[in-house]
C-alpha cells in the first residue's frame, strides 16, 4: 500500500520553517547550541504566567471524579462559556456558549471551519505574506486559494485588489492579524471598509461570504496599539483562535471557534463546527487544558520582553542597511532581500549559523522572516553575523 500522490507531493514540498528548524537542530549538535542563531520557528522562549502553573497545581491536587472523561465534542460548557464572556467584553456584543467551540489550537479551528463550509473547488482569499499551512488547511477539503497582494509599506490588503479577486465561487476570505510573518496589525478603518465590501459583495452575489479571522497572536501587541475586535464589523465572521502565543503554549493545542452571534447561518454552522471537530479526529480539544484556560481569559503573557526583544533587534538590523517593516505586533520581522532570489541570502545567512525563513514559503518572494521569540543571548550573538552577510552585499 503506497501513500496518497497529495500526500507525497506535500511531503516532496514539505515546510521550509520545519527544514529549517530540523537543520538548525543538526547545527546545534555539529557546532554547539550557543554557536547557532535559530531564528526560523514561532516557538516561544517564555514560560507561561504564574496563574497557568497555579492552576495546573490545584487541578492536579483536586483529582475531581471523572475529570479525564470524554465531554461535549464542543468542549467543557463553563469553558465555552468563560470565552464568550471575554469576547463580550472585547467585542461590546452579547456571547453565550452556544456561539464557542473548543479547538485542538487554532490550526484544528481553521481546518474545523474549512472542513464545515468549503465545497470542492470554492475559492478561499488570502493575503500575501501569509502563514503558509493556510495553503495546506484549504487544499484538505478540496478549496482552492487565492492570493491577493498587500501594500509593501505596511502589509495592509490591497482591498480594491480584493474587490476584483471576489466573485460567485468566493467562500471565504482568510485574515491574520497581529500578521505571521510581517507583525503588521490591521486597524479599526481597514476592518470596517473590509467588512463593509463583504457585505456588497454578498448582495452582488447573492452568497455567503465568511470572513475567518485568525487571532493567535492578537494579544501580542506593542506600542499602545489597540487590537480592534473584527465582530462589529460583519456578521459572517468565524474567528479561530489559540492560547499557544498569549498564554506560550504551544505544545498544549488549545484553541477555540467564536461565532458571531448574528451570523445568518449561526445554528447550522455551530452543528456543522462540532461535528467536524469530531470526524476530523479532534473529538473534543484537551480536557485539561480546558479547565486551565477558562481562568485566564483575561490573563496574558507581558509584551514588554517581546518589545524590547524587536527594538534591539531591528535597530539593529536597520543601522546595517537592512529594509525591514518595524512590526506591531508578534514576534516576527520580515526583512526585504537586497537580493530578488531570497535563498541566496537566506543561504549566506545560513554560513554565519543564522537561520531564517525564506519568504516565499509565505506566498511573497524577495524577503526572509526572523522569528525572535528566543533568549535576548542568541539574538546579541547573532549580529556580527547579520554585519557580515550586510557587507558581503553591500548593505553598508
Amino acid at each position: 500500500m503506497s501513500i496518497s500522490d497529495n500526500v507525497r507531493k506535500r511531503m516532496i514540498e514539505g515546510s521550509a520553517i520545519r527544514r529549517m528548524f530540523e537543520e538548525g537542530n543538526q547545527l546545534k549538535e555539529r557546532y554547539g547550541e550557543e554557536n547557532v542563531f535559530d531564528f526560523s520557528i514561532g516557538n516561544p522562549v517564555m514560560e507561561p504566567p504564574q496563574l497557568f502553573f497555579d492552576e495546573l497545581k490545584r487541578i492536579a491536587l483536586d483529582q475531581k471524579q471523572g475529570m479525564h472523561r470524554y465531554m461535549e465534542n464542543a468542549g467543557y460548557r463553563e469553558t465555552r462559556q468563560a470565552v464568550a464572556d471575554q469576547l463580550t467584553k472585547e467585542a461590546g456584543i452579547t456571547f453565550s456558549f452556544n456561539d464557542i467551540v473548543m479547538t485542538t489550537g487554532a490550526a484544528g479551528a481553521v481546518n474545523v471551519i474549512m472542513k464545515s463550509i468549503l465545497n470542492p473547488g470554492e475559492e478561499v482569499i488570502l493575503f500575501a505574506p501569509y502563514f503558509p499551512e493556510f495553503d495546506n488547511y484549504i487544499d484538505n477539503h478540496g478549496g482552492v486559494p487565492r492570493i491577493v497582494p498587500t501594500n509593501p509599506d505596511n502589509f495592509i490588503p490591497d482591498l480594491a485588489a480584493l474587490d476584483k479577486a471576489i466573485g460567485p465561487g468566493t467562500k471565504a476570505v482568510i485574515i491574520n492579524s497581529p500578521n505571521n510573518p510581517t507583525g503588521a496589525v490591521y486597524d479599526g478603518k481597514f476592518i470596517h471598509q473590509l467588512g463593509q465590501l463583504l457585505e456588497d459583495k454578498q448582495k452582488q452575489y447573492k452568497s455567503h461570504i465568511y470572513l475567518v479571522s485568525d487571532e493567535a497572536y492578537k494579544k501580542l501587541v506593542f506600542d499602545g496599539i489597540q487590537y480592534p475586535p473584527v465582530f462589529p464589523h460583519f456578521r459572517q465572521t468565524i474567528v479561530a483562535a489559540s492560547h499557544s502565543k498569549d498564554l506560550a503554549l504551544p505544545g498544549e493545542r488549545i484553541g477555540y471557534i467564536a461565532v458571531h452571534p448574528q451570523c445568518g447561518q449561526h445554528d447550522e454552522l455551530m452543528a456543522a463546527f462540532i461535528l467536524c471537530n469530531r470526524i476530523l479526529g479532534f473529538v473534543n480539544a484537551p480536557a485539561i487544558m480546558q479547565m486551565i484556560v477558562r481562568k485566564l481569559q483575561d490573563v496574558s503573557i507581558s509584551t514588554e520582553d517581546y518589545r524590547r526583544k524587536r527594538d534591539f533587534l531591528h535597530t539593529n538590523l536597520v543601522n546595517l542597511g537592512y529594509s525591514v517593516f518595524k512590526p506591531q505586533g508578534t514576534f516576527y520581522m520580515f526583512p526585504k532581500s537586497p537580493t530578488h532570489d531570497e535563498l541566496v541570502f537566506v543561504n549566506a545567512l545560513k554560513e554565519q549559523n543564522i537561520l531564517t525563513v525564506p519568504g516565499s514559503n509565505f506566498g511573497t518572494p524577495g524577503y526572509f522572516r526572523i522569528s525572535f521569540c528566543i533568549d535576548d543571548s542568541i539574538i546579541e550573538r547573532s549580529i556580527p553575523g547579520f554585519e557580515k552577510v550586510a557587507r558581503d552585499f553591500k548593505l553598508i
